[in-house]
């Protein structure tokens, strides 16, 4: 069993009832719950309130799996910790020992429910005792003492070369209920990292945030509504960073390797029975790849081909099938694939994607990398946004 469970106070003192307060034209807490009422994996979901206006708001919505649950005025004053209100109802709804609890953040409403849907799969393979999320922060950080924290400044790593750090945004947790009961606290044991979006990286705290997530809910979240349905005819990618991790693997014999992820070849077998073209256009010229796209049965391969000649040989793809760029669907990673994302219908992006790629307008970042299934996510998202006209 799958608990979400959303703290929302009456009492918020910057942004009063911020809980509520309309956020792009819906209840703030309501971002949320919508996103849990469409996550499969979650059975149940409780909205912890202290507030008749809190209550009287979710229950207007005729949500299916969202109940109220009123908690004490003690564990709803300013000095009251989060913790606080998840054990008592823990112990008042008496949940079992294995229930899997998540601790949900209102004020995270760009949460989406692939995030919910992902963090649980991951958690269910049972390698961590907790989930928490991050996003990856490219700052450069600084102790107190004037020494650098996180890079030699003495060899300034170029920002695309640069790792980053991970930062807990407070958008979920996920543990279950009897280490919770043990340790009083939201996370414990081997805690596991899930990394989100980077531009899931703020809480709404003061009247300044909400702006600043208003547009970005715009640009990343609304925008992928507002587009509609999409007609994808033709489906492609990148190969280096896309279908596989990016890594020069070589044998004994000085043989070059590569390692692709067979749910990626899934998803072309299924972008086949849709009907949609498939094809792979990469920079790189290699006998692998070759084989690699025989085996996917892609309808189109170009090898060779970098920066605007990835753009001239969509175009001709195009001419030759009758069809326009916006019913094209390409997931790249770099920079050599950024005129070609720029201009195509349907745009997506590995996690691990360079930090241009990732600021490309209404592009899909996805949370697998490349290598790790990313490609497969896509074309479930392309599937998913089919017309069908």
């Amino acid at each position: 069993m799958v608990i979400a469970f959303i703290p929302v106070r009456g009492g918020s003192k910057s942004i009063p009832l911020k809980n509520i307060k309309p956020f792009c034209g819906k209840p703030l807490v309501c971002w949320n719950i919508e996103a849990l009422e469409r996550c499969d994996e979650v059975d149940e979901i409780i909205v912890a309130t202290d507030s008749d206006k809190i209550e009287e708001v979710v229950n207007s919505q005729s949500y299916r799996k969202t109940k109220v649950y009123r908690r004490s005025a003690k564990n709803a004053c300013d000095t009251a910790s989060t913790e606080s209100v998840m054990l008592e109802y823990i112990r008042y709804a008496q949940l079992p020992p294995d229930c899997i609890f998540m601790l949900v953040q209102a004020t995270s409403p760009l949460t989406e429910t692939v995030h919910f849907t992902e963090a649980l799969e991951m958690y269910g393979q049972g390698q961590y005792d907790s989930i928490l999320t991050c996003v990856r922060n490219y700052r450069f950080f600084w102790n107190e003492d004037g020494t650098s924290m996180n890079y030699d400044y003495r060899n300034r790593p170029r920002r695309q070369d640069f790792p980053g750090m991970l930062m807990e945004n407070g958008a979920f947790y996920i543990n279950k209920v009897r280490h919770i009961l043990e340790s009083g606290n939201r996370l414990s044991g081997h805690i596991g990292i899930y990394e989100m979006p980077d531009y899931t990286a703020m809480e709404i705290d003061e009247p300044d945030d909400w702006i600043v997530l208003e547009n970005l809910m715009g640009r990343h979240v609304l925008s992928k509504k507002e587009a509609g349905k999409k007609n994808v005819k033709l489906f492609l990618c990148d190969v280096d960073g896309t279908l596989t991790d990016g890594g020069m693997y070589y044998s004994e014999n000085g043989d070059e390797l590569k390692k692709f992820n067979t749910r990626d070849g899934m998803g072309f077998q299924l972008l086949r029975e849709a009907g949609i073209k498939t094809g792979i256009i990469t920079s790189e010229d290699t006998k692998i790849v070759e084989k690699r796209a025989k085996k996917l049965k892609v309808d189109f391969l170009y090898q060779g081909k970098r920066d605007g000649g990835k753009l001239a040989v969509v175009k001709e793809i195009c001419a030759q099938l009758g069809i326009t760029l916006d019913e094209v669907a390409y997931i790249g990673d770099d920079v050599n694939c950024m005129e070609l994302l720029e201009a195509v219908g349907m745009k997506a992006c590995p996690a691990d994607a360079c930090e241009n790629v990732r600021r490309i307008p209404n592009i899909h970042i996805l949370s697998k990398s490349g290598g790790d299934g990313c490609v497969r996510i896509w074309v479930d998202l392309v599937l998913s946004n089919q017309s069908n006209l």
